[in-house]
Parts: C-alpha cells; structure tokens; sequence
C-alpha cells in the first residue's frame, strides 16, 4: 500500500535573474526548514545567463520554471502562482535566507488569523540588526512624489516588542498569503511588470478589510544587495527607471483616475526631458538620461520584449 501523501500547505515562490549564488543559499536555508514535507519550492528563472539553472538542479526537490526571457517580476510571480498547489503562497527573494522555522511559524500564525490575507517574517541584516522594509499606501497626494523618487515612503518604525503588527505595504521579499485570495484577485495585474506590485497587492488587502500581519519574533536574514546591482549598465537602469514611471501611471489610473494618471506621465516624460537636456549640457550619464527620456515617453517596461536583460 502506498503511503499517504501529506497536504501541501505552503508553497515557496523565488523569482530568480542572474543571482546564482544568493539563489543557492535561499535554496539551501529552505531545504533545513523544519515540516520541509509540507511545502514545495518553485523558482520562475527569468532568463538568467549566470548559471542560476543549475544552481536549481543542485536541489532535487525544487521545481524550475525556466523563461526564455525576462519578462519581468510580476509575469513571473503569476506564472509560479499558477503553478504552485499549497494553501498559502510565500513569495521569497534569492536575497533573504529563512531560519529552519520560519515558514512553519508563519505558515501557523496565518491560520490563527482569519482577518489577515498575509504575514511576513521581520528581515535582519546578517549582523543581527533588524533591516524591515515598510512603506506608506500611495494616495493621490504622494504618488506623484513617489513617482519622481522613484522610491514609496517609508512608514513610522513598527513597534518590534509587540506579538504582531499591521502594516501597510510591506515589501515582497519574504511575504505569506492566502492562495485563495491571490486566485479571487486573478493573481496580479500584468501591467505591473517589475515594479509596484507590492503596492496593487496591499491596496487590494486595505479594500478587502483584510490584514497584512508582521511577526516580529519570527525571522530571515536578508543579505547585502548582489554588487552587480549597482554596476547596471546605463541602458538597464534607464528601463527599470521607465518601469518604474508606468507602474505608478497605472496605479494612479487604475485607482485614482484618467486625471491623476494624465498628470504623472505628463511630468514624468517632461522631467526626463529635462534631465536628458541638462545632461547634453554638462556632458555627463547621457547614455542613461537620453535611454530614460526615449522609455518614458514610449512607456518601455521590463516585459521580454527588450533585449537588455
């Protein structure tokens, strides 16, 4: 007689592009977790050319969804949701490294808790201090500042001597969700590609009345940036700066109206001008303000169809 299969309660969703070693050590923390029978792990790689397949391959009980291309975060995300059966989703960075209790204390806590759609874990820096990513819901007041920025406000600190905490919009590097929600939204607008899911998500939560839940004394190590982050050739960071510009663009037209998303394109594609001239000017980044100004104002994203990562 075959033994019964035990029920899929999580299942871990890593988005990949070109990170093998960080990919590999998520991996590795993951295969320590305690109730490891309980989940399974997906990594959607996004076109990576550094070898983060095989780093994958090294871990027989991991499920590799290979794109051709970069087709951005949020395709991706959707394209491992789709795929993935547990009762709850946990979205995962190749950055962070759980503890061996991290996804069963979580996956425990979202059960005890029927008003909260999600919970994350508090992230520590590999010294040991506390590196939370929180931010303020964007509104019709402040998304035009954080379009510019490029970058949400941060909320007040969350008070880490509590049980639990709500939050507003907490990042997606290690995040716990229902999967019956996920699947009642038709998972995440795609016209987000690599920038502000987080924030569609958590608006989606506040008008559901439903709760976003930090944990303190559950916990992940999310290490340093990769160095190759900050060596993006001009071109890249040119895109993922245009991304960024028609992710708040939609979030404002879809949630704020035609008006409010009118006004942020408008400014964004006269600010790029603005700094693509003062660039020629001075002689300096031109390759990155003249990309920038040439992507906003044709509202380039990262979705596959570019040929730079």
């Amino acid at each position: 007689m075959e033994a019964p299969q035990i029920p899929l309660q999580v299942s871990v969703i890593v988005v990949s592009y070109n990170c093998a070693g960080p990919l590999r050590r998520c991996l590795a923390a993951l295969e320590a977790s305690a109730e490891r029978d309980k989940m399974e792990v997906l990594v959607v790689d996004n076109g990576s050319v550094d070898g983060a397949p095989d780093a994958v391959a090294e871990f027989p009980q991991t499920v590799l969804l290979k794109l051709p291309r970069n087709f951005g975060f949020t395709r991706a995300l959707n394209i491992g949701m789709r795929t993935a059966k547990g009762e709850f989703f946990f979205f995962l960075s190749p950055q962070v490294e759980v503890a061996s209790e991290t996804v069963s204390a979580l996956a425990a806590r979202l059960s005890e808790e029927p008003d909260a759609s999600a919970v994350c874990p508090l992230l520590m820096t590999p010294e040991g201090e506390p590196s939370p990513e929180f931010f303020k819901l964007p509104n019709p007041d402040s998304v035009s500042a954080i379009a510019r920025a490029e970058a949400f406000l941060p909320s007040a600190p969350p008070d880490l001597a509590q049980e639990k905490v709500a939050v507003e919009l907490p990042s997606l590097d290690a995040f716990m969700v229902r999967s019956y929600f996920m699947r009642g939204l038709r998972y995440i607008d795609e016209r987000y590609a690599q920038s502000w899911a987080d924030a569609e998500l958590a608006l989606q939560m506040r008008r559901a009345a439903r709760k976003i839940l930090l944990f303190p004394g559950i916990r992940a190590t999310r290490q340093a940036e990769d160095p190759l982050a900050s060596s993006m050739p001009p071109a890249v960071r040119a895109l993922l700066a245009s991304d960024w510009a028609a992710g708040a663009a939609v979030y404002a037209g879809k949630h704020f109206g035609f008006g409010v998303r009118f006004k942020l394109r408008a400014a964004a594609i006269f600010c790029a001008l603005g700094s693509a001239l003062l660039a020629l000017l001075r002689f300096r980044d031109v390759h990155y303000h003249l990309s920038r100004f040439v992507n906003v104002l044709t509202g380039s994203r990262v979705d596959g169809t570019q040929g730079i990562m």
